[in-house]
């Protein structure tokens, strides 16, 4: 399993989670390839390093043109309304002592306030700050959530990239929908918002895709405190949206005394989307630590760190083999370890057809359900039917009983608490006669199994046109020659 952690000790936003998984290692090439598909003449993509307060970071810069600025990073246009002077005077501070980056502050990345619903506010407070911009091109039309999810079926990213991309806008439009009052068909993201949320959605999306990430642990998001100037107006901090995300998906926010907005709707989204624990594991092995860099100057600079992570088991629990006690050894009743604590979900279903099914199946496996599978019963009156069975983790309940309610027939879902052995697994490459392909090497006891990993025999397969059971049983027999 590959985990990460994203520590938001200074926030978050869409660019900071694009840079930090580029500075992880997620590939540029694959990333500019799928960018390239979004035909749109109002943005370019830089990506660069900067230093903040030293610390050598990536930095995912949007560049928007004239046509496209809404000023999500010009200090005084966000803040320039408070009364309170130490924000701008923490900026003046920080650059007096070296720390400008060369960021232009007034480009857009990932700021969704600019939703665009009846096209006819009254713009009068955007002109009270000392700048003179002219922002009535804002305001000539928007896309809706479909709008969107069209523009995303037209790339090349991978079909976990485009399920990724399309859920994050779907929790910010949910958010916005909730917010404004207004049904998610009738929101509309405005077309200056919608450029740069676009690529930092799209690009978060096909990065987190690439770096094939199973669990994301996000212990705690801090947030500032305040006011914020957007196009609904000069609003309270947490933003609407963000405090929406944050109540709907349980985002464990921290309000610090910071001055200032720290967490964007967009970086809101794409961790309600992605996380799947609150709870760092009590000791673990940092295998990389990706930095990526905010824009917006504060005193405390904004730097994400994504950092992947391997659980690492106490010494105690090292010295107990995978499988049944030691001979002699009482079981306890209690497992040892909460990985050996795992729940179901059933539901009896009457009345979906097995398209719904499917479908239902595709959605819980890829809202992190561990198996997914249902079988034909006969209920009262013989009537013909389905046990939906679900196994997950205790975070995840929530999220997918959300999923059976909205998608099938249930009025009703049992939940059963359940242990489990769990064999030690380790994840290999193994190099056969057709090419590499990876499989899990599974151990109980003295006894060593090796299982090849479906999709990437099935992949060899297509490639080189060997029946797949061929494929399989060589890569059993190129594991066992090895030995």
């Amino acid at each position: 399993m590959r985990k990460l952690y994203f520590e938001c000790e200074t926030g978050i936003s869409g660019d900071m989670i694009v840079a930090s998984l580029l500075d992880l290692g997620a590939d540029e090439k694959i990333l500019k390839d799928a960018l390239a598909g979004i035909h749109d003449d109002g943005f370019s993509v830089k990506i660069s390093r900067v230093m903040k307060a030293g610390i050598d970071c990536c930095d995912f810069d949007v560049v928007l043109d004239e046509a496209h600025e809404n000023h999500d990073h010009d200090m005084q246009y966000l803040y320039g309304h408070n009364t309170e002077k130490h924000i701008t005077e923490s900026i003046v501070h920080e650059n007096d002592h070296g720390h400008d980056h060369g960021h232009d502050h007034e480009h857009n990345h990932d700021h969704d306030h600019g939703y665009d619903h009846d096209h006819d506010h009254d713009h009068d407070h955007e002109h009270t700050h000392d700048h003179d911009h002219d922002h009535h091109h804002n305001h000539h039309h928007g896309r809706n959530l479909k709008d969107i999810e069209q523009i995303i079926d037209g790339l090349d990213i991978s079909k976990k990239a485009s399920k990724l991309a399309k859920k994050t806008f779907r929790i910010l439009a949910e958010a916005e929908s909730k917010a404004h009052k207004k049904s998610i068909d009738e929101v509309h993201f405005h077309e200056v918002g919608a450029i740069d949320s676009i690529v930092d959605i799209v690009a978060a999306a096909v990065c987190f895709d690439n770096l094939g990430i199973d669990e994301v642990v996000v212990r705690k998001i801090s947030e500032g405190q305040g006011t914020v100037r957007c196009q609904h107006g000069i609003l309270p901090v947490p933003v609407p949206a963000v405090l929406n995300i944050a109540t709907e998906y349980g985002l464990p926010i921290s309000v610090t005394e910071r001055q200032g907005e720290l967490i964007t709707p967009t970086g809101a989204a794409f961790l309600a989307a992605v996380m799947t624990s609150k709870k760092l594991p009590k000791t673990m092995k940092i295998v990389k630590a990706g930095l990526g860099a905010g824009k917006r100057e504060y005193e405390i600079p904004s730097i994400l760190r994504a950092i992947l992570f391997e659980e690492k088991k106490s010494d105690e629990e090292e010295s107990e083999p995978a499988g049944k006690p030691e001979k002699g050894k009482k079981e306890t009743g209690k497992p040892a370890n909460p990985e050996n604590t795992i729940w179901k979900l059933e539901s009896n279903i009457d009345d979906s057809t097995g398209e719904v099914l499917g479908y239902v199946m595709e959605e819980l496996l890829e809202a992190g359900a561990r198996d997914v599978y249902y079988m034909p019963v006969y209920m009262k009156k013989n009537r013909p039917a389905w046990i939906l069975s679900v196994i997950t983790t205790e975070e995840k309940i929530a999220e997918l009983e959300e999923i059976i309610f909205r998608d099938t027939t249930t009025i009703g879902i049992r939940r059963q608490q359940m242990e489990r052995t769990v064999l030690e697994r380790v994840e290999v490459k193994v190099q056969t006669a057709y090419g590499e392909a990876a499989a899990k090497i599974c151990r109980y006891g003295d006894l060593t199994k090796i299982y090849p990993e479906y999709e990437s025999a099935a992949r060899l397969a297509r490639e080189t046109k060997v029946p797949i059971d061929k494929i399989l049983r060589d890569i059993v027999d190129a594991f066992e020659g090895a030995d």
